[in-house]
């Protein structure tokens, strides 16, 4: 440890955020002593997901998260609160009010990338305001943007300066939705700091408050991402994890189905048609995902017998650390134009306007639940 860093006292993760120590190898912060001597430094969790792409189960408890979250509201603050537009019910942290208080929160609405190209942009930002508010949320302004290209920053950049006040930035997020790609664009081009955050699918990355000062003598600050258990990424094995989180533009998949007939999307979940005239079903999910088609009567004992084969990802021993599947029904209403949403795996769109009685299984605990229609 050099006589600066020794001055500073004890010294943080510049990837993570988490406070290092070189004693306990399973906790957060481990890393080796002579590691501490490199400039910027990070722990050795942060250095196996950069270089080997390693996931680790090292991760910060609920409570210590809402514990740094709580901060926000006893400071003066604009809050950016990042969602996912796959997973925009996930995604979105229930009570942020509690946590920020009077602060104003701009939304940044992240993977933009991911929704078909002929998407009407205005009609998805009017689609989010109606479903936030819904949530109890309310925000100055929602930005749609992607990390991964570069889209829509020049708007948030916008938003910021017309809301900041001179108050530091924090950045708020469930686990997933790019808020440290997103930071580390705003580094890469508005800062001379060498600082990068860790970014990766792992749930958890961020492990502590990231602090990153700006020219005027505030900061922006990535706290870590809330980990909810009712998103399938926070399931799933690292592996399949890869598979369920669509890193490319959705090809929706359109089924003409009869009453009576089902599809599994791999072995993820299933979708049953119970009941309604013949009418046809838009399937939103990672384009890694594959489909299959059978009758409901067959369904049950399809998934027994071939669940982790036949009907995978996931492998069948991956399959048996998932919680056991629950089923949830649903009476979609005449001329409803709905959605039906797993929290993580994607959305099936009802595009009949005669009603129909639908059904989805999936691991018990999932966000399941009918929405008015994203497309």
């Amino acid at each position: 440890m050099t006589e600066e860093q020794s001055a500073k006292g004890a010294l943080s993760c510049s990837g993570c955020g988490i406070q290092l120590q070189s004693e306990q190898q399973d906790k957060p912060g481990y890393t080796p002593v002579q590691a501490l001597e490199k400039d910027p430094v990070i722990c050795q969790r942060c250095f196996r997901i950069k270089n080997y792409n390693e996931s680790s189960s090292v991760t910060v408890e609920q409570d210590e998260f809402l514990r740094l979250l709580s901060q926000i509201g006893e400071r003066q603050a604009l809050v950016i609160h990042i969602v996912d537009i796959f997973d925009l019910q996930g995604s979105v942290i229930s009570g942020l009010k509690r946590f920020v208080g009077n602060n104003p929160v701009l939304l940044a609405v992240n993977k933009t990338d991911l929704l078909p190209k002929v998407t009407n942009w205005n009609k998805v930002k009017n689609w989010v305001q109606k479903e936030v508010k819904e949530l109890g949320l309310k925000v100055e302004d929602i930005i749609l943007c992607s990390a991964k290209q570069s889209s829509g920053f020049d708007r948030l950049l916008d938003a910021v300066a017309t809301h900041r006040d001179n108050r530091d930035v924090y950045v708020v997020g469930a686990t997933n939705v790019g808020k440290s790609t997103l930071i580390n664009r705003l580094i890469h081009d508005y800062s001379d700091l060498d600082q990068e955050l860790t970014v990766s699918r792992y749930p958890g990355t961020t492990l502590d408050m990231v602090h990153i000062p700006l020219d005027d003598g505030g900061s922006i600050i990535d706290t870590p991402g809330i980990m909810y258990a009712s998103r399938y990424s926070e399931l799933v094995s690292p592996e399949d994890l890869s598979i369920i989180m669509p890193d490319k533009p959705l090809k929706p998949v359109v089924y003409q189905l009869n009453e009576g007939q089902s599809i599994f999307f791999g072995g993820f979940g299933r979708f049953d048609f119970i009941k309604g005239d013949r009418q046809s079903f838009t399937c939103f999910v990672s384009g890694r995902i594959p489909f299959h088609r059978t009758k409901l009567e067959r369904a049950d004992e399809l998934f027994a017998t071939h669940a982790g084969e036949m009907l995978a990802p996931p492998s069948r021993e991956n399959l048996t650390k998932l919680p056991e599947w629950t089923r949830h029904e649903f009476r979609i209403a005449k001329g409803s134009r709905s959605d039906v949403f797993i929290s993580g795996l994607g959305w099936i769109k009802i595009n009949g306007d005669t009603g129909a009685v639908v059904a989805v299984h999936v691991p018990k605990g999932l966000k399941v639940m009918v929405r008015p229609s994203l497309i």
